[in-house]
């Protein structure tokens, strides 16, 4: 079958373009064509009152055109336009209400409608609206932020309950998606791990370049930038002797900045000793490839990596006191139990792809 993936495939972050191409390579192995399909962006209905003006991210722009043009040095940005959206099959036009026997909408947050960023918005074809599909399933997707009362709060609980309602069937990734879902649709959701998790990268993930005895800081360009987080992680590093590195999405505090294509981020991901992160996909990362962390939780995000980390039975990775930072990264991971959840998940997210599929 032709099966169509509508996510966030054109964010360009490690984690996006990971959780996508993991998805793309899953449905491919079970025998279907896989496009992907992209979704109309409508304006958010959240205010901002917050994040860079327009006249700065323009600026930024041709800042970045500039040092790529003038000192040949390719950015982040520009390595996704010319390399990894290719893997995935994605070109700069793009592709809407594509005609496909199935659409799978997911992973990612894409039922996250509650969001200020104007790359995504509350856009109603991420629930489904206008496809062009035989039928329309989810897979793991995410609310994030997005709660019950926050929809009812902007009024669009009803709306969404009505899109949601039209797909055959509906996997989300985390309990309050979960709960969002059932609220609105009267049907509880499967709950199934995010693609990276099942997904088995390792035939492209080439090998480590030779560093060792670091701590690899994996967090959105400069996010961790407080004097008590940078000083608990500096007085770590220095007491056991590690270097800190940064790979792609860089903290101006670290020795080491490194550029890398994905899968060359997951090398590195292997190679270190410790990873710190508040991100969901540095947890994902942590976990699948067994490697001492310890998760950062902020106000945005402690809903869905407070649940990936019980999830995973690893809730004694989460740091909301800079000062235990230390005690939680030399604690041991039972990660045979780790491995266990992950074979169980594996199995039971195949499952659910092979039979709504």
């Amino acid at each position: 079958m032709r099966v169509g993936i509508m996510s966030m495939q054109r964010i360009k972050n490690y984690g996006s373009f990971l959780q996508a191409y993991g998805l793309k390579i899953t449905i491919e192995n079970l025998g279907h064509e896989v496009v992907f399909v992209d979704y109309k962006i409508e304006e958010p209905i959240v205010p901002s009152n917050h994040g860079k003006s327009f006249i700065y991210r323009s600026a930024r722009k041709v800042y970045l055109k500039i040092r790529e043009v003038v000192y040949k040095k390719k950015t982040f940005s520009s390595l996704f336009d010319i390399k990894y959206f290719a893997m995935l099959g994605v070109s700069e036009i793009r592709k809407y209400r594509t005609k496909v026997d199935v659409l799978v909408i997911g992973s990612d947050e894409v039922f996250n409608c509650l969001q200020t960023n104007p790359k995504v918005g509350y856009s109603k074809e991420l629930f489904g609206k206008d496809n062009a599909a035989g039928k329309v399933i989810s897979y793991a997707a995410s609310c994030g932020h997005t709660t019950i009362e926050g929809l009812k709060t902007y009024g669009v609980d009803s709306e969404v309950g009505e899109l949601l309602r039209a797909f055959s069937s509906i996997s989300v990734r985390d309990n309050n998606s979960f709960e969002v879902v059932k609220e609105l649709t009267g049907i509880p959701p499967v709950i199934n791990v995010d693609p990276v998790i099942i997904s088995d990268f390792d035939k492209l993930i080439p090998p480590q370049s030779g560093l060792t005895n670091y701590i690899l800081i994996y967090a959105y360009p400069n996010r961790i930038n407080s004097e008590v987080e940078i000083n608990a992680i500096k007085r770590f590093a220095e007491k056991y002797n590690k270097i800190l590195v940064s790979v792609g999405t860089h903290q101006k505090w670290t020795d080491i900045k490194l550029e890398a294509d994905p899968f060359e981020l997951l090398a590195y991901v292997k190679g270190a000793d410790y990873i710190i992160t508040d991100t969901f996909h540095g947890s994902i990362y942590s976990i699948k490839y067994n490697r001492p962390f310890a998760t950062i939780i902020r106000e945005s995000n402690k809903q869905k990596l407070r649940d990936l980390l019980q999830r995973f039975s690893v809730e004694d990775r989460e740091v909301m006191d800079m000062d235990k930072l230390e005690g939680i990264l030399q604690r041991s991971i039972n990660f045979e139990r780790v491995n266990r959840i992950i074979s169980v998940e594996t199995e039971k997210s195949i499952r659910y792809l092979k039979e709504n599929i």
